[in-house]
């Protein structure tokens, strides 16, 4: 069991008290920059009240949910943070989210209310079909937050497509919503330690998204632990490049929350491509960058990065999967070569604790170890499923507590008594449903997922949510979904699939397959690859052992590295 070495005094603050005793202390400094645009804390606070003003105004009141279906922009910080202010309830979606997904999110969390931008309205639109209550849609415009340079290249170039939105009596655009706002008196804000204040989904093992309930003091204290964490030096005036979704705990906890409440600057990236991340990293010269291995090995291919002075970087952090030992040199290796005196940090976390929760330390680093637990949390090995501890050295279920551990999940007391549990000590431990093990200094190290899930580009995809679409496709008999190892995304989606009777492989019965996923799945946790197979091994109860298919697929992965490499020879 770790031992807890450091603690730290929580402030009894919202998430939004905590930005505006920065805003008092350091009105001027920049709280956010956007294509260009930098807004000083002072005016975040201020379009954070403007919102809060437009939700009250409109019958938002505390507890109330709302829906936040955005990219990385200054909407989606002034809405997350304007909810908050009023004590009502951020529910964060992705916005490639499929249609099926929203109308999932929108009934399960009961939000009344939805931000999104123009570019998916018509998405959301036709998923309120399937909403059991009322929604109000507010409809936010790009180009409001950007230069005027770039305001006319993108209402030219794409914005326009989009100027027809809203055109429903229930939707209404962000900027007409704050105006409604701007005669409303707001009411102190006010903190209360177990009120929910976020939900983010997750996937679980069944397939069913599960709302994971977050309060103002798990974002706090995730905060404040991964500030001491990062550097003690992390401080007023340093900047972060924010790409790291606002809708995903690593973005919305790290990128965002954390670099606000010290008085930092998020560079918000509302879109990823590698080689927009590259003209950032040059042009606006950020402290600290945190992302996964994706990002990180991309960048090692990025021509415009030969010879670039890198010292401006302080920190980089890696979360969202595990990151080899051998890649792990080949970024410190690029570090060093561009003139950048850090290492790659590796940390390991779960949504059910906001992010991050243990992270490699500044000068210390052990192969193949996840660093060590931040202050005041605890992390044990206990047989899987159990509360019985293992010795030093040997594997089993990583379980932890501390004050970033979440309220519980959504509508979901079973599961949520089954990953919470009060042991013998008397404290709530998360079961974390991942292998690992701990050394005696307390470095963590992390194996594998007891939980059947793949990771593609630091996103979360769970098979059985994309089996059960394709087993209900007309030609199929059942499927099996596997990730399988890609240079690029860590892994991408392979789908098997057996067709039934009178159906045969083909092109078209490929697209067919794959026109009824994208209706329900997000475009990120779509197939790379459709194999269709005459029949698949089964385990002796008669499931599909997709254990085998991943040992397949991970002979096959080999037997391609070796006959390159026989080639080159």
């Amino acid at each position: 069991m770790s031992k807890e070495t450091i603690h730290i005094d929580y402030p009894e603050k919202t998430m939004f008290q905590m930005i505006d005793d920065i805003a008092k202390v350091y009105p001027d400094e920049p709280a956010y920059e956007f294509y260009d645009i930098k807004t000083s804390y002072r005016d975040f606070v201020e379009k954070i009240e403007d919102a809060a003003k437009a939700f009250r105004a409109n019958g938002i009141h505390k507890g109330d949910r709302v829906t936040i279906c955005m990219p990385n922009c200054p909407q989606a910080l002034n809405c997350f943070y304007g909810l908050n202010r009023i004590g009502a309830v951020a529910s964060m979606v992705h916005p490639q989210s499929a249609r099926s997904e929203i109308s999932f999110y929108l009934n399960d969390s009961g939000s009344k209310m939805i931000l999104v931008l123009d570019m998916f309205y018509k998405k959301v639109e036709e998923a309120l079909q399937d909403v059991d209550h009322p929604v109000t849609v507010l409809v936010a415009r790009m180009q409001n937050e950007l230069p005027i340079h770039l305001k006319a290249l993108y209402v030219a170039k794409e914005g326009r497509k989009y100027l027809g939105y809203p055109n429903t009596d229930h939707a209404v655009t962000w900027t007409k919503f704050l105006r409604s706002g701007w005669t409303e008196e707001l009411p102190e804000a006010k903190y209360e330690p177990d009120q929910t204040a976020v939900i983010l989904y997750s996937g679980g093992t069944s397939g069913k998204p599960k709302g994971i309930e977050l309060t103002d003091l798990n974002f706090n204290a995730c905060a404040l632990q991964a500030r001491r964490s990062i550097d003690e030096d992390f401080r007023i005036g340093f900047k972060m490049l924010s790409c790291m979704p606002i809708f995903h705990g690593f973005g919305l906890g790290i990128n965002i929350h954390t670099v606000l409440i010290h008085g930092a600057c998020c560079i918000l990236m509302p879109t990823f491509n590698i080689k927009s991340y590259a003209d950032m990293l040059i042009k606006k010269q950020p402290n600290f960058i945190a992302g996964v291995p994706t990002i990180f090995e991309a960048l090692l291919h990025i021509p415009e990065l030969d010879g670039v002075d890198m010292s401006f970087l302080l920190g980089m952090f890696c979360g969202g999967d595990s990151l080899s030992v051998e890649l792990k040199k080949k970024i410190d290796a690029f570090l060093n070569d561009h003139n950048a005196g850090i290492q790659v940090r590796e940390g390991y976390g779960l949504t059910e604790c906001v992010t991050a929760s243990c992270l490699t330390p500044k000068n210390t680093y052990k192969e193949g170890s996840i660093g060590l637990p931040f202050p005041d949390t605890v992390y044990a090995i206990v047989k899987p499923d159990t509360d019985e501890v293992v010795p030093y050295g040997e594997e089993g279920e990583i379980i932890l507590r501390g004050p970033s551990v979440m309220k519980g999940y959504l509508n979901n007391p079973q599961e949520t008594e089954r990953t919470l549990r009060r042991l013998a000590d008397g404290n709530i431990w998360l079961y974390t449903g991942d292998l690992g093990k701990m050394d005696e200094e307390g470095y963590v190290y992390f194996s594998q997922r007891i939980k059947r899930m793949i990771i593609t580009n630091g996103y979360n995809v769970y098979p059985s949510q994309i089996e059960n679409v394709i087993d209900g496709c007309d030609e199929v008999a059942y499927s099996c979904v596997i990730g399988v190892k890609d240079p690029r995304r860590i892994q991408r989606i392979r789908a098997y699939v057996v067709l039934k009777e009178g159906f045969e492989p083909s092109e078209e019965t490929r697209m067919s397959i794959m026109e009824q996923l994208a209706v329900h799945i997000a475009s990120y946790a779509l197939p790379k690859e459709i194999i269709f197979r005459e029949s698949l091994p089964k385990t002796l109860v008669g499931k599909v052992a997709f254990r085998i298919l991943e040992e397949e697929a991970e002979k096959e992965a080999s037997e391609a590295v070796e006959t390159a490499g026989e080639n080159v020879q």
